[in-house]
């Protein structure tokens, strides 16, 4: 799988975990270098609290568009650390 927006490739892995119609990237896969955390948070009953990134990419920037759980609940803890994007983020397969 490839996370790509703007013509950049931000993570690649054939080792993503698909939960809810997401795939969540292992971090090793991803491209630091575009992601920039920030304080946006929000909480899923079953997964836990989210932490997110922006993704900066040629001076743009697309807010809230990437998230991880840092210390995702017990039914969720293979995706503890692992990141999902959104927002006009296209994922797709090689």
């Amino acid at each position: 799988m490839k996370a790509i927006w703007k013509g950049h490739v931000l993570a690649e892995s054939d080792k993503t975990i698909n939960i809810e119609g997401n795939e969540y990237f292992p971090q090793e896969a991803v491209k630091s270098e575009y992601l920039h955390k920030n304080d946006f948070h929000t909480i899923c009953p079953w997964k836990g609290v989210a932490a997110y990134y922006d993704i900066k990419v040629n001076g743009d920037t697309n807010e809230n568009a990437a998230w991880y759980y840092p210390d995702a609940k017990p039914a969720a803890k293979e995706i503890t650390n692992y990141v999902a994007f959104w927002r006009g983020v296209e994922v797709k397969e090689n």
